[in-house]
């Protein structure tokens, strides 16, 4: 199985460093290095970690129309999204559901996406189906793509070049990194401070390498990125977010901006609006994304049932572990709404006995993003 599985330029790196890896989204990706799981995310807490993002789709989209064209698609203010600035997206079908999750990037003579990997195949269909004659769509094939993640990651990354240090959260800019031509933001996946950085791909190696030369950068892996994102309360596609989940179910209500839900000739205008648009002004859904904090020491896993005090099942964990920093179990997952309040005292069903769990407000971490 492992031939029929893609590699991403710095495949033979993981393999060197010691990486155990694993099938993921089609790609063979490490799961973790020597460390384990536990340290490396803790590593990544404390210091700088280096992630290996390359399996996700990178795109380009070219043309004057591009941001009223990509619009259309998502439930997000994407043309007065400014020049050198970032912004969380998803893609909704007829029904509101999400399709995908993304990130858009303006550089100014081009919107710049990152789509998720198990979803980029179907994501580059549907914008090649529904972007009009004017946009061109560039798939971008030549580039790796790793994120610097932690609270020592703007100076690390600052001794290549110190105007990194003077973007905030969500900043996007085109720029030299030691002689190489990135594409980098200030964003990332872990609630920390960092960077996600794109690399031309025969460049990868040895960019990723200058970054591990400083002692406190250290290789994550799967295992830990997915702690990392969950402790600070962000969203695993497929998992937490599906194409049956509209933004409303899923709490993410903060991310579609205003002039799209507000009256006004931008309101709207998104495949399955007038379902999400009704759910905003009627509160009317029948779940609610929620997150969970064990209070046992045991983790609760995906796919574990929840049931009220009286035993009557009440909605599904979509993510589980054990969190490292936090120090106890912490989950996500979906409740009927009347349950989906603050305090509440709910039970996961684990091999055959009821753990209880509170609802908590996310993230379970504080978030450290850097705003100047």
């Amino acid at each position: 199985m492992s031939q029929d599985l893609l590699k991403t330029p710095l495949h033979d790196l993981h393999i060197e460093m010691g990486a155990k890896m694993v099938p993921f989204a089609g790609y063979n990706m490490p799961v973790q290095y020597a460390l384990g799981v536990r340290k490396e995310h803790i590593h990544c807490r404390e210091n700088a970690g280096l992630f290996d993002v390359s399996h996700m789709g990178q795109v380009r989209l070219h043309g004057e129309s591009a941001a009223k064209a990509l619009e259309a698609l998502v439930p997000v203010d994407i043309i007065d999204l400014p020049s050198g600035k970032q912004r969380y997206a998803m893609f909704t079908n007829d029904q509101g559901g999400l399709m995908d999750d993304l990130m858009v990037a303006n550089f100014g003579d081009h919107l710049f996406v990152v789509v998720n990997a198990a979803c980029k195949d179907q994501d580059i269909a549907h914008l090649r189906a529904n972007l009009p004659s004017d946009v061109s769509l560039e798939v971008i094939e030549d580039r790796a793509l790793l994120a610097l993640q932690g609270p020592k990651a703007a100076a690390i990354l600052a001794t290549i070049n110190p105007a990194v240090a003077d973007m905030v959260f969500m900043d996007a800019a085109a720029m030299d990194l030691g002689g190489v031509e990135c594409l980098v933001s200030r964003s990332g996946y872990t609630g920390e401070d960092g960077y996600e950085i794109s690399v031309p791909a025969d460049q990868a190696d040895a960019f990723a390498r200058q970054l591990l030369a400083h002692d406190d950068v250290e290789w994550i892996g799967l295992g830990a990125r997915d702690s990392l994102r969950l402790e600070c309360g962000l969203c695993l596609y497929g998992h937490d977010i599906d194409t049956t989940t509209t933004p409303v179910e899923a709490s993410l209500l903060w991310a579609i901006s205003k002039p799209r839900r507000a009256d006004g000739e931008r309101a709207g205008g998104f495949p399955g609006a007038d379902i999400v648009l009704d759910q905003i002004a009627t509160k009317d859904v029948s779940r609610k994304r929620v997150g969970l904090l064990g209070t046992s020491k045991a983790p609760v896993r995906e796919g574990a049932k929840l049931f009220d005090a009286d035993d009557n099942e009440i909605g599904i964990v979509t993510s589980g572990t054990f969190g490292p920093t936090k120090g106890q179990p912490v989950a996500m997952g979906y409740v009927t709404t009347e349950l989906a309040v603050l305090g509440t005292e709910v039970y996961a069903e684990v091999r055959g006995k009821k753990l209880p769990m509170v609802i908590e407000k996310m993230p379970f971490v504080p978030q450290r993003y850097y705003r100047g």
